[in-house]
């Protein structure tokens, strides 16, 4: 019996939530490089026989250079970067400032791509980094025990999101979705492998870390890449991306919940703000009419 997309939509919003939680369950023990190189190679295993046994492997091996870089930027160093923050600052918070992967999208879109932004992408450009900047003012300070780095990691892995967006778009139009996902985790495996080698912890975790690696590799890297393609296939990109908005809910609902996370009122307004922000940017929210703003031109 065939899922309604509603459902699948809701269970990968869920489990992306979920991926917050495990990742500093697994970060805590395994350290963070050796947590992000397991994920990536849980999910390979994975994603690895359902792409050959699919008959797109071809798809992976005329573009192998292109997604293998895909997936140093779009998995190793975002997943690195998140592993280190959600030991420094909430998982909440760092699912918040997940969701300006668009924003960041939009905006690389329009300096690269030279995609045309509508006046209300320009505003929610504007709206979304000012909520960020809200965040920022309130959570990063770069003194000794301060959480700004954190906040920073969050930025760079979202700035690689929007990055590896328009790198796809723009070269790995022809290939295979379930390609681009298993390659990706495969590229990051490679680049990953001899720094997780290296910082892998010396005494075996118990098996708690274990099972959160497994579930963090497998539901929330291999399972969430083929219903996130689902998705798309069903509901086209502009729908599926919109479960960007909807991660930040089920990771605060774990972090409170599971964590003991304390979730302000203020982090929740800003919250809210770059949301807004990012859904006015990515033009999933649209004003009336046809304006818009041509990207710069580029230099001489």
């Amino acid at each position: 019996m065939k899922n309604h997309p509603i459902i699948e939509f809701i269970a990968l919003a869920a489990i992306w939530g979920a991926s917050f939680l495990f990742t500093r369950l697994g970060a805590a023990e395994f350290g963070v490089v050796a947590t992000a190189g397991a994920r990536v190679a849980i999910a390979s295993l994975l994603l690895l026989p359902i792409l050959v046994f699919s008959g797109h492997w071809h798809s992976l091996r005329h573009n192998a250079a292109r997604i293998l870089f895909i997936g140093l930027i779009n998995s190793a160093v975002p997943f690195v970067m998140f592993s280190y923050a959600v030991l420094h600052i909430s998982t909440g918070l760092s699912a918040i400032l997940n969701a300006t992967a668009p924003l960041f999208g939009a905006l690389i879109a329009w300096l690269w791509l030279k995609d045309r932004l509508t006046v209300a992408r320009v505003l929610g450009l504007f709206i979304g980094f000012a909520g960020v900047a809200l965040l920022a003012v309130d959570k990063a300070s770069f003194k000794p025990g301060g959480t700004g780095w954190a906040v920073l990691a969050c930025l760079v892995a979202t700035l690689c999101y929007g990055y590896a967006a328009s790198y796809t778009k723009r070269h790995l139009g022809g290939a295979h979705p379930l390609a681009i996902a298993t390659g990706s985790q495969l590229g990051a495996t490679l680049g990953l492998a001899l720094p997780t080698w290296w910082w892998w912890p010396a005494q075996n975790p118990g098996w708690a870390p274990w099972l959160s690696l497994l579930v963090l590799g497998a539901l929330c890297s291999g399972v969430a890449y083929i219903l996130y393609f689902r998705l798309i296939a069903e509901l086209g990109p502009a729908r599926a991306i919109t479960v960007t908005f909807l991660v930040p809910v089920f990771a605060v609902l774990y972090g409170t919940t599971l964590l003991d996370e304390n979730l302000t009122p203020y982090m929740l307004g800003c919250g809210v703000v770059v949301v807004l922000g990012t859904a006015l940017s990515s033009g999933v929210l649209r004003f009336p009419g046809k304006r818009t703003v041509a990207a710069p031109a580029p230099p001489g």
